[in-house]
């Protein structure tokens, strides 16, 4: 049976408060560099590769909200900029930026539809592309948007990641997965490979962690886990491989073709209780390998 989830409130003012980072990132190609020369005398200009390698720039909430592995390969340049910056530019300059942070493909690109009544605040940074009318997000007009204006914004936009609906928790589930079974978080980073580790270990340190795939095959391996090719059991963990070999994504099996699951290494995708069906069916591209603990052969 299906159930309806949603965050707390008090996650809800986590996400309004942490989802847009203080410093702006424009992401820039050289044309767009050579229109701005005038004006960037008071920012950082960072080449792509340089940038990639910051240790600052490259923390989990950055690389979240401004979804770095969606960027154009035109983007050759990161202005780092204060607040205030963009809204010093002339006119014609900051409409021109803010449009190519759309064809740059920079997270935090919100669709229209989600902000009903606020056009006035939004000005410039209201965009039109093919794909539609979007929203450009930055904090110093995130800061000028009325709270219940940014609540019901941030909460559709989540909705975009992850459906808030999920199976209900089965009786069976072990007490430390039943603790965090349909629930959101408001600490970004935590994985599908946390979640998988921590059902396995009940340490729930790890399920907050953002754990990478052979740190998981190393703890499944300590947990005395190994590849199985018989049929799913109670407290498999499921892992979804490519053709090279790379484990893409993990689950673990609760019982009853139930899966405990996080799709993705965000806030706004929750823990949830899935059906094996619908599972298989968002991974479908990959190869399915069960791995099982020792003591259940």
């Amino acid at each position: 049976m299906a159930v309806n989830i949603r965050p707390a409130e008090e996650q809800v003012e986590q996400w309004i408060d942490q989802y847009i980072p203080e410093k702006d990132l424009f992401f820039v190609d050289e044309a767009m560099l050579e229109n701005l020369d005038k004006h960037l005398d008071g920012v950082l200009i960072m080449p792509r590769k340089e940038f990639s390698g910051h240790s600052a720039y490259s923390q989990i909430q950055m690389n979240n909200s401004y979804m770095y592995w969606t960027l154009s390969k035109q983007a050759t340049s990161v202005i780092v900029a204060p607040p205030d910056w963009l809204d010093q530019l002339p006119r014609q300059q900051r409409r021109t930026l803010l449009f190519n942070q759309c064809r740059m493909g920079r997270g935090m690109i919100f669709p229209m539809g989600l902000f009903p009544s606020a056009e006035e605040v939004l000005g410039d940074h209201v965009v039109e592309v093919e794909a539609g009318t979007f929203v450009v997000i930055r904090k110093g007009m995130w800061n000028r948007l009325p709270y219940p204006v940014k609540a019901h914004a941030i909460q559709a936009y989540a909705r975009m990641w992850d459906t808030w609906e999920a199976a209900e928790v089965p009786e069976e589930t072990p007490a430390h997965i039943r603790k965090y079974a349909n629930r959101f978080t408001a600490i970004p980073g935590s994985n599908c490979f946390a979640s998988a580790l921590y059902a396995v270990t009940g340490q729930e340190w790890m399920v907050h962690e953002w754990i990478h795939p052979e740190t998981l095959m190393n703890g499944l391996r300590r947990a005395g886990y190994s590849p199985d090719d018989g049929e799913l059991m109670p407290g498999d963990v499921i892992t979804y491989v490519n053709q090279s070999g790379e484990v893409r994504h993990a689950a673990y099996h609760i019982g009853q073709n139930l899966i405990f699951n996080k799709n993705g290494q965000t806030f706004f995708n929750p823990w949830k209780i899935v059906s094996l069906e619908e599972l298989n069916g968002e991974w479908a591209q990959y190869e399915i390998r069960i791995h099982r603990r020792a003591e259940r052969r």
